[in-house]
């Protein structure tokens, strides 16, 4: 059988995401190009992980499928904080992947252990087995209380909670505000690699009953790391157009930390995905065809019954 080389998608060897307002987006070849007052400027939808919209922009029907056909989501972003999705199918053709998530996520056993593993990448080490969901949940409260404490103390920026309101925007303190920029900028990385990597950003196992429940377990997982110091240092740094810098500070961040390198390995890490050569591991391929082995098991099941 024909090996899918579409299997190992590359999102490790991309541009993170581009960020563009007040521009009209449109297709040209193998490329799409910004235009705006100032001129136009190319951009290979190839390299690309996300592209962020802001306001006043505008882009062609084939300007979204070119990105979509590229494994590229595309995020608008608001004025205040507003944010959906659009996205193609990522850039792999194997059902393999949302297949083993959907299947750990069904049996509350393997969902409680994948939940733990999480809480465990977090925490930097495994949390007691006698520990209750809750009691580590009840940690990591903590945990994230914490950071937000000492970073507040480190870069001397006010700290009075997570809190705004996105029908007043402009009345949330700067910190806030760069928190969203920086938490929305990790969001849409992290869905461009969930869907490039095959899963799906619904399944999630921390995080359930959305459309990005997936995105935001494993953007959780960087959060401490990368979105939350960069947002008290671009506010210690100035109070001023802070949505804008941090949105730029990102980029710079996440190339620091190799964040593209670590998204799609760190998931299968979390989800024990066995490779695609091992006894046992089905593939589906491009003609539709499947293995039976999944099929298998559950009549044997109903057969017990």
């Amino acid at each position: 059988m024909a090996l899918d080389l579409h299997a190992l998608p590359k999102l490790r060897d991309g541009l993170s995401y581009l960020y563009a307002e007040h521009v009209r987006v449109e297709q040209t070849t193998e490329a799409i190009e910004l235009r705006d007052k100032e001129g136009r400027t190319s951009v290979p939808v190839a390299a690309l992980g996300v592209l962020l919209l802001g306001p006043g922009s505008t882009i062609t029907h084939a300007a979204v499928r070119a990105l979509v056909d590229n494994g590229c989501s595309i995020g608008w972003l608001g004025e205040q904080g507003v944010r959906c999705y659009a996205q193609g199918t990522g850039e792999t053709h194997s059902a393999r992947h949302i297949l083993r998530q959907a299947e750990l996520l069904c049996n509350p056993d393997t969902r409680a252990m994948v939940v733990r593993r999480m809480y465990a990448y977090r925490f930097g080490y495994q949390p007691h087995a006698e520990l209750s969901l809750n009691q580590i949940r009840g940690m990591e409260g903590v945990r994230v209380r914490d950071t937000y404490a000492e970073m507040s103390r480190t870069h001397g920026v006010p700290w009075e909670g997570r809190s705004y309101d996105r029908s007043q925007w402009g009345r949330s303190d700067p910190i806030n505000r760069a928190l969203s920029a920086a938490n929305a900028c990790l969001n849409g990385v992290c869905h461009a690699g969930i869907v490039s990597g095959g899963y799906s950003p619904a399944l999630g196992f921390i995080h359930t009953g959305k459309m990005l429940s997936f995105v935001w377990d494993i953007a959780d997982l960087y959060k401490t790391e990368i979105t939350i110091p960069l947002a008290f240092q671009t506010v210690a740094e100035s109070s001023e157009q802070v949505e804008r810098r941090a949105r730029l500070a990102c980029r710079d961040a996440f190339r620091e930390h190799r964040l593209l390198q670590r998204i799609l390995p760190d998931i299968d890490a979390l989800l024990d995905l066995p490779t695609p050569f091992e006894v046992g591991a089905e593939q589906s391929s491009e003609d539709g065809t499947f293995g039976l082995g999944l099929w298998a098991q559950l009549f044997e099941g109903l057969e017990e019954q």
